[in-house]
């Protein structure tokens, strides 16, 4: 093959390349020129896999990057230090923390559901507080799954907030009436974990 075929060879796979290009442009454009109602998403970050918690902190530094009023409420996790928290609180971000740890250290299912709602009236308040744009709601998904919070309770707030307040929420199992009213939904999937393999949670990389 001549030089020249070679030059002819790389000019038609470069506009093929340019032509499946511009097609993925068009059908972008397409839908950003269609998307044009603004509104508060409800965003629920769910499955087995790591990451959730982490995924959602990330919005959460993201809206307060933008000069947004962001809240927290951590279900289950509150007896380990949080680094997130620690950075967050420092940058204005209101936290409540339901404070008893997980489940299977309490195997108190009257003083979880206690702290559960409780937890939850905070929650309430903030999804109808107008003056904040980002709510957090870490590890509520259990909090419904074990039957601490009744599921009607929480879908109520969750349609009666302010139109324009975002709300994400986090844990495995999510309600599927949640998943329902949801904007936009990630499951996150295990494919390996360092745990497993023995190896132990890591401050500043795992909490």
């Amino acid at each position: 093959m001549t030089a020249q075929n070679d030059n002819e060879q790389a000019q038609i796979k470069a506009e093929r390349h340019k032509a499946r290009q511009q097609k993925v442009k068009a059908g972008v454009d397409a839908k950003i020129a269609a998307a044009q109602e603004e509104k508060g998403i409800l965003l629920v970050l769910t499955g087995n896999g790591k990451g959730k918690s982490t995924s959602g902190f990330g919005t959460v530094a993201r809206a307060v990057g933008h000069g947004k009023k962001a809240a927290v409420v951590q279900f289950i996790k509150g007896t380990w230090e949080c680094g997130e928290r620690n950075l967050l609180e420092g940058a204005g971000v209101e936290f409540h923390v339901m404070g008893t740890g997980f489940t299977w250290e309490t195997q108190d299912k009257e003083k979880d559901t206690a702290a559960a709602v409780l937890a939850w009236e905070a929650a309430e308040k903030l999804l109808q507080d107008e003056s904040i744009d980002c709510v957090m709601l870490d590890e509520l998904t259990y909090m419904v799954s074990y039957h601490y919070l009744d599921v009607e309770r929480v879908l109520s707030a969750l349609k009666n907030r302010p139109p324009m307040l975002h709300v994400i929420i986090t844990g495995r199992a999510c309600h599927r009436a949640i998943i329902e009213l949801a904007d936009t939904v990630s499951e996150v999937q295990p494919l390996k974990h360092a745990f497993e393999a023995g190896i132990k949670a890591q401050q500043g990389f795992d909490y």
